[in-house]
């Protein structure tokens, strides 16, 4: 038995055989959907369910809340059709395609940025040219380790790849960059993935909230939008547990004072070491101090899955839109999850 599957734009149907998912058939056949992860992760295959029935099986509610799946809202990868069906694309501003590449690259340089945090650049040497949009993250794979994930810091047209990679005690990638790693070894970086990319058609006032070495996906939606000149205020919360946790502070200082009042950076310490003159607290506890009315608002979250929670909760009762609210917080078969892997 099969099912029909039509998607609004595409010129042909999908064949969907029972059991099969609708994603997987339209890679077969040559349809139109981004994805990423494949198992019901990351959202990058969220769509509109316009008639017809199907089953989702087990998907994380990172990836789709039940306000979204109220709301008609599907997972193509997670959705396994019971009849025929009538799928609709999300609008432009959520969708975004790059080619896949796989890609040679090397070590261009390594340098510490806090006591467990590395800055590492990498330069492409084949597979590319290689485009994102700021937000998304590769899959990385240092020496022959096993591959994982990590946001691009850097902006897609800078000759060089950059990431903020946490070193995690006894991890492999971690105890690789701490000792061994050098300028001039191979990496294999495979991407781009993910769909909490910047919306830069929707020139809403942003928030974004970092945690640790999210705050890499953070800074190139930042950077971004300043590039563009965006009029709406910016806000950048970065959560650290302490004062040696914080990084880039440079960089979002000298924001601050090109942009004046319209760009706000916000550092907050949940564990101090002693007195301090940081915001201290959760960074989501000092955004519901700040920011009573977010409505209109778009939010962007990259950090550790406990904080991306907290904000997932928060913010839709501050105003925004659940629709509006974007991160690629996951759990992978890997050892950890994007932005708190190592």
């Amino acid at each position: 038995m099969a099912f029909t599957i039509r998607i609004s734009g595409h010129a042909g149907p999908v064949t969907v055989e029972l059991g099969q998912s609708i994603l997987d058939a339209s890679m077969a056949q040559g349809g139109p959907f981004p994805y990423s992860c494949r198992a019901g992760n990351c959202g990058t295959c969220k769509c509109r369910l316009v008639s017809g029935e199907v089953e989702m099986t087990p998907y994380s509610e990172f990836a789709l809340s039940d306000a979204e799946r109220a709301r008609g809202l599907v997972l193509a990868c997670r959705a396994v059709p019971w009849s025929d069906c009538e799928i609709a694309l999300l609008g432009a501003d959520d969708q975004v395609v790059h080619p896949e590449r796989d890609m040679r690259c090397r070590i261009a340089a390594i340098d510490a940025l806090t006591h467990d945090i590395r800055r590492v650049e990498l330069v492409i040497e084949s597979g590319g040219p290689f485009t994102f949009s700021p937000g998304q993250y590769a899959e990385v794979a240092f020496a022959g380790l096993p591959a994982r994930d990590y946001s691009m810091a850097s902006q897609p047209d800078e000759d060089r790849l950059r990431f903020y990679i946490r070193l995690i005690p006894g991890g492999t990638v971690g105890a690789y960059l701490a000792s061994r790693a050098a300028v001039g070894a191979t990496v294999r970086v495979k991407g781009p993935y993910g769909s909490a990319f910047l919306r830069e058609e929707r020139r809403t006032p942003l928030l974004a909230i970092a945690g640790g070495s999210g705050l890499a996906p953070i800074q190139a939606i930042v950077d971004r939008a300043v590039a563009l000149g965006w009029e709406q205020p910016i806000h950048v919360y970065f959560g650290a547990r302490a004062a040696r946790d914080l990084y880039l502070l440079d960089h979002f200082e000298r924001l601050v004072a090109a942009r004046g009042p319209a760009f706000r950076f916000t550092p907050v310490l949940s564990e101090p070491e002693g007195a301090t003159a940081y915001r201290t607290g959760l960074v989501t506890d000092a955004v519901r101090a700040d920011l009573c009315d977010l409505d209109g608002f778009t939010a962007y979250l990259a950090g550790p899955p406990p904080m991306i929670e907290a904000a997932e909760r928060l913010l839709p009762g501050l105003g925004i839109d659940a629709a509006d609210i974007h991160a690629d917080a996951f759990y992978t078969t890997h050892e950890m999850d994007k932005d708190a892997a190592e």
